[in-house]
């Protein structure tokens, strides 16, 4: 296996499991036959940028927090930072305040975080809401994103 493959399968690993450690991230792909090293894992996850969010339930988990062209989570984090003002919900559904012309920039940066709870965004000036797939999953992304600003 190319290290490209490996990093796609990364990729998808955290996409859809909520993966808190290098050696869980090592163990998987073993369980998958991909023979790794944690060393190896290391440097997968140094390369990838993946960062560590909140889950919700009070562990983190891998996240790629970046986009296609390379900016780092950092920036992301403080784009949600500077615009955030205040987000609220009803049921499902996630409606977040920002600074005015601010909305595309956090909604971007949301979108970034690839939260599997998420079904859409869509951005305004001021305002984004956001399509939760339940009630309950609202409420963790919430927590996720009090945790970033």
């Amino acid at each position: 296996m190319t290290k490209k493959e490996r990093h796609h399968l990364i990729l998808k690993l955290i996409e859809e499991n909520d993966i808190e450690t290098q050696e869980e991230l090592c163990e998987r792909l073993k369980n998958m036959g991909i023979d790794v090293t944690q060393s190896t894992v290391s440097r997968d996850v140094t390369e990838l940028r993946l960062s560590k969010v909140p889950t919700g339930t009070g562990t983190q988990k891998y996240s790629a927090i970046c986009n296609d062209d390379g900016h780092l989570a950092g920036k992301y984090i403080r784009v949600m930072r500077d615009g955030f003002l205040s987000m609220d919900s009803a049921q499902n559904i996630l409606v977040v305040r920002t600074v005015a012309g601010m909305a595309m920039a956090v909604a971007a940066a949301l979108d970034a975080m690839h939260m599997r709870e998420v079904v859409g965004s869509i951005a305004g000036d001021d305002t984004i809401m956001m399509a939760i797939r339940t009630t309950e999953e609202t409420k963790i992304v919430m927590d996720r994103i009090r945790e970033i600003i």
